[in-house]
């Protein structure tokens, strides 16, 4: 499934260590606080419970969104906005 990564974090430290999740999960960076890729369901629940072990609940919102690969397709983008083909159903190799 395509998932879409969204978060408003106030700490610094956790800010830049959910990026690092995100980005070694396999998501690529759309925008600043913004993720985007394919992720099976295993890999989903393995990247939320690693979030929420890094954010404030109280302070600080983040949102996983799924999407099928019809809705990424009509999905509009405007100005300087992602390149499609980054977003695959490829076999990605997870660097710990």
């Amino acid at each position: 499934m395509i998932v879409w990564v969204l978060y408003d974090i106030k700490n610094d430290k956790a800010r830049n260590r959910v990026a690092k999740v995100c980005k070694r999960a396999g998501l690529y960076r759309v925008q600043f606080s913004v993720f985007l890729g394919t992720l099976n369901s295993n890999e989903k629940d393995s990247l939320e419970l690693e979030i929420q072990d890094l954010i404030e609940e109280t302070d600080d919102s983040v949102y996983i969104f799924p999407m099928s690969k019809n809705e990424l397709n009509d999905t509009v983008l405007l100005g300087q906005a992602f390149d499609k083909k980054f977003v695959t159903d490829e076999v990605k190799a997870l660097f710990f």
